[in-house]
């Protein structure tokens, strides 16, 4: 579960602009602007994730529309809410089809936050449901041995391996959090890990497959370099 709040600005902020470094110096130059689709389903911060877009200079669009949908360079999947809810609301659009059928062309995903747990087999949040299964591996409920259940708030983010879509950002960069449930990816799939009481993962891949935990869309200049690189990756794909 998600809560869209608007994050604080404590000590942690100001170091994740520091690692970042100045965002207008790190942005990637590229030779046309890549056209992503941000999925409304009726649940997410779509329009904040549609402005951080803009600002690294990607054409952003909030739509349902397939049409639409299958003429984008790639696609986001926000979320905020439970997991049950939020598929029931993507199949009733037929958005489950949908997506299936982009990760089949080898269009570049991005879920964010609830979206990256929908990427996955399955969540136990209230009572179970199934996901997309782009990703394998279930969801469950956040293990913080006993610090307080949602976790909001910014935590470092451990990259286990080089990826694309982190390329600038320096491991151990506080990124914002809100949820009470983490995915269980695989071990190739895992991209990145935070601490919250445990060590829980935040961050995957799979081919054209991303997900983050946290919000990069409120998480100042590391979050907005994570959105270029990501609109990057979308255009430098084949059209």
């Amino acid at each position: 579960m998600s809560n869209d709040e608007t994050p604080s600005r404590p000590r942690t902020r100001e170091r994740g602009r520091e690692a970042a470094g100045d965002y207008q110096r790190a942005r990637p130059e590229a030779e046309e602007a890549a056209h992503i689709c941000i999925l409304d389903y009726g649940m997410g911060n779509l329009r904040s994730v549609e402005k951080a877009l803009e600002h690294v200079g990607a054409s952003a669009e909030i739509t349902s529309d397939a049409a639409a949908v299958r003429a984008a360079d790639g696609v986001i999947l926000p979320g905020v809410g439970a997991f049950p809810r939020a598929m029931e609301e993507i199949r009733a659009r037929g958005l489950d089809e949908l997506i299936g059928e982009r990760h089949q062309a080898g269009v570049p995903i991005l879920g964010i936050c609830l979206g990256l747990q929908l990427l996955f087999d399955s969540t136990t949040e209230l009572g179970g449901a199934d996901g997309l299964g782009l990703l394998g591996g279930p969801v469950g409920g956040l293990e913080a041995d006993g610090l307080k259940v949602p976790h909001i708030g910014w935590s470092a983010v451990r990259w286990e391996h080089e990826s694309r879509l982190v390329e600038g950002i320096d491991s151990e960069t506080p990124f914002y959090f809100v949820h009470s449930f983490a995915p269980e990816p695989s071990a190739e799939d895992l991209l990145g890990s935070a601490a919250y009481g445990r060590r829980f993962a935040c961050a995957t891949e799979r081919g054209n497959v991303f997900g983050v935990q946290f919000h990069p869309e409120k998480s100042s200049a590391a979050g907005l370099r994570l959105l270029s690189n990501f609109a990057g990756i979308c255009a430098a794909v084949p059209a």
